[in-house]
């Protein structure tokens, strides 16, 4: 189980820095300008969002991942609102996330509400952006697939924070289930099949919008790596023009989860992400995370495992064991 669970926290890190450099340009921008990313590249001074990380290391996606787990650690991994919001804010002064344009727009303005000492459910509720599910898929790792009550009741306390609407927690528990049945092995059907269906449960948890669905973009993605199964290009093209990859939970979900659904493999996943346009890092944050839960850690390149090591000051391995000894304590 420590493979898997390592498989995820890597897939997460490595598809987020592979997708750092072209993130939100445009999928024309990224072929004009790096024709096609192949390796680890630094954020070009181009990007105003990019231009803030050097290659290998990962973004926000990543490392608000890795904060939640720390907040987590300290209340016996009992989901506290105050805790996580801490963890975040100092996060986010420490790194200049709120002035440097790291920050999602959800996120940044309920932690600017907490700052303020004012009530941030005006904006969470509201919340159409992937922060909630950038971040989730190691939350995957706690539960079995059978759970499916328990993980969306978590990934909802864990993400109300910044964010409390339907779509937010529905696409987040899409994305931690998937992982939940990815470290089990399951086919790749039937993680599609069962993603899909977690979302009636966890639509119910988050204050009601309205937006496009994320299981009816997920099927027409499916069909889509099915149609164009090997012609990568093609496929790429449908999900960036018709699922597409912006920054809001009804694109990026549905197609990160296409994506893994095509790729499969995990360096393959996290380069066709970095190549896609539109939130880049976010997008293989998602999709290489779910793919490195089915592979797990041993089938990931020992360089890029080194690559994430080097340029990330934290110890992902001793994530894994914290993960590890919580989902052992969760079945005893």
């Amino acid at each position: 189980m420590k493979d898997k669970i390592l498989g995820t926290l890597y897939g997460l890190a490595i598809g987020d820095a592979f997708g750092m450099p072209s993130e939100l340009w445009s999928r024309r921008k990224v072929k004009d300008f790096f024709g096609r990313i192949t390796t680890f590249l630094d954020g070009p001074a181009e990007n105003n969002v990019a231009c803030n990380f050097t290659k290998g290391q990962f973004t926000d996606d990543t490392a608000q991942a890795l904060l939640i787990l720390d907040a987590l650690d300290k209340n016996n991994f009992e989901p506290s609102d105050k805790l996580i919001a801490e963890a975040l804010i100092k996060w986010a002064n420490e790194t200049n996330a709120f002035d440097n344009n790291i920050l999602g727009p959800s996120s940044k303005a309920a932690l600017n509400a907490i700052k303020a000492g004012k009530d941030p459910s005006v904006y969470t509720k509201k919340a159409l952006t992937n922060g909630a599910a950038m971040r989730i898929a190691p939350i995957g790792t706690l539960f079995s697939s059978t759970q499916q009550t328990g993980l969306v009741d978590y990934v909802h306390k864990v993400s109300q924070p910044t964010h409390d609407s339907d779509i937010a927690i529905g696409g987040a528990s899409m994305i931690a289930h998937a992982v939940s049945l990815a470290i089990e092995d399951k086919t790749w059907d039937e993680i599609m099949e069962s993603t899909i269906s977690i979302y009636d449960i966890a639509v119910k948890e988050g204050e009601e919008t309205f937006t496009a669905s994320i299981p009816k973009r997920l099927k027409l993605g499916l069909e889509f790596a099915e149609t164009y199964k090997g012609n990568e290009e093609v496929f790429a093209q449908h999900i960036y023009d018709v699922i597409g990859c912006g920054t809001l939970t009804s694109e990026s979900v549905p197609s990160a989860l296409a994506i893994a659904y095509f790729c499969k493999d995990p360096h393959y996943c996290a380069l066709f992400s970095a190549n896609i346009g539109g939130d880049t890092d976010t997008i293989g944050a998602m999709a290489t995370a779910i793919c490195g839960a089915k592979s797990g850690y041993k089938a990931i390149n020992k360089d890029w495992i080194n690559m994430i090591d080097q340029n990330n000051n934290v110890q992902l391995h001793d994530y894994a064991d914290m993960l590890e000894k919580e989902r052992q304590n969760r079945r005893d």
